[in-house]
């Protein structure tokens, strides 16, 4: 059952009217009776606390739910939609990345409450750190938690070789955020964000990154702005400034190693396991290494009719994984990034 600390938090949130927190303590109990092994208990909590959501919400915000917002046009090269359901409580983040995440989602909830006392709610984040750390996921968990479409930007069709085109597709991007609120992503960011002045720089990255400082700096809208980069030392410092929120990801520590593999495991049944051996069988592996290796496990498990996962399988898996890596990012080098 939920633990004495989870109890108090739902009691405090109802309390308190913070919807938005009770839901996500609510989350969390049915992640915890999944992990148990009560499948048919975490599945109804869920079910409960999508209806209570549902039930909760504006007619707007179920209007912007609705798959209406699919690009047309020229915006179909350039922006792929969808409508992600992921919520905060789905993932396994940092706290520090979890509280400002948890900011961000309550500053939006209340706009017009801030806006009535002259205040804006931060809406344009950089998200920096290695692949694999989470930042494309919580693009969705974003998206998901505030009842919004995520819209991708496809840089294949927004970067061109033709002088002056590129900036006039990043205003086609600008205008549809204006007319249609969501959350626009912006993954690979360092392509149109480098820095100006660069060996390589012929003008047109110089043209491509004011236009972009420009409309970011003009924008009004109620949208989203996220943008995403695994090299921060390569973008224009002028870009930092125009972002409300910098938020670094990175690889996971011992203990957020232990979360996640036992969050992936919850499933599917285990042996003993010594969490902190496995743990270290992850060490400098991503978050997206260990999830893959994890849903390995249980395919392997299935695949060769085994009832259980075991600690050597999970260890195997997680060491062949470090070694089919290019090369590792240890610990060490992500306190520079």
């Amino acid at each position: 059952m939920a633990s004495a600390e989870q109890i108090k938090a739902l009691f405090k949130s109802y309390l308190d009217g913070d919807e938005a927190h009770f839901h996500a303590v609510a989350m969390q109990v049915a992640a915890h009776e999944a992990k148990l092994g009560h499948g048919k208990l975490a599945r109804e909590l869920r079910a409960l606390i999508d209806a209570a959501k549902k039930k909760k919400a504006s007619p707007a915000n179920l209007l912007r739910s609705l798959p209406t917002s699919q690009p047309r046009g020229e915006l179909s090269a350039l922006l792929t939609a969808s409508f992600p359901k992921l919520r905060l409580a789905d993932i396994v983040l940092d706290r520090d990345i979890y509280d400002r995440l948890t900011r961000i989602i309550k500053e939006q909830r209340q706009v017009a409450k801030l806006r009535s006392h002259g205040l804006t709610p931060r809406k344009n984040m950089l998200f920096i750190g290695p692949p694999g750390t989470g930042k494309t996921m919580s693009a969705s968990v974003m998206a998901g938690e505030l009842g919004l479409p995520l819209f991708v930007v496809r840089l294949e069709g927004l970067i061109t070789k033709f002088m002056g085109e590129t900036a006039a597709k990043l205003r086609l991007i600008f205008d549809a955020l204006a007319q249609t609120r969501g959350v626009y992503f912006f993954d690979e960011f360092d392509s149109i964000g480098s820095h100006r002045g660069q060996a390589n720089d012929v003008g047109e990255v110089r043209r491509i990154l004011n236009s972009f400082l420009q409309m970011i700096e003009q924008d009004n809208s109620d949208s989203l702005i996220l943008a995403a980069t695994n090299h921060p030392d390569i973008l224009d410092y002028a870009l930092f400034r125009r972002f409300d929120d910098v938020i670094q990801f990175k690889l996971p520590d011992q203990a957020l190693a232990i979360k996640l593999i036992k969050t992936k495991l919850a499933v599917f049944p285990t042996s003993r396991i010594i969490w902190e051996n496995v743990a270290a069988c992850a060490e400098d592996l991503s978050f997206a290494d260990i999830a893959k290796v994890c849903d390995d496990a249980i395919k392997d498990a299935i695949i060769n009719d085994q009832k259980k996962v075991s600690q050597k399988d999970i260890a195997r898996l997680l060491l062949d994984r470090k070694a089919s890596r290019p090369y590792q990012t240890s610990h060490t080098d992500q306190a520079s990034v």
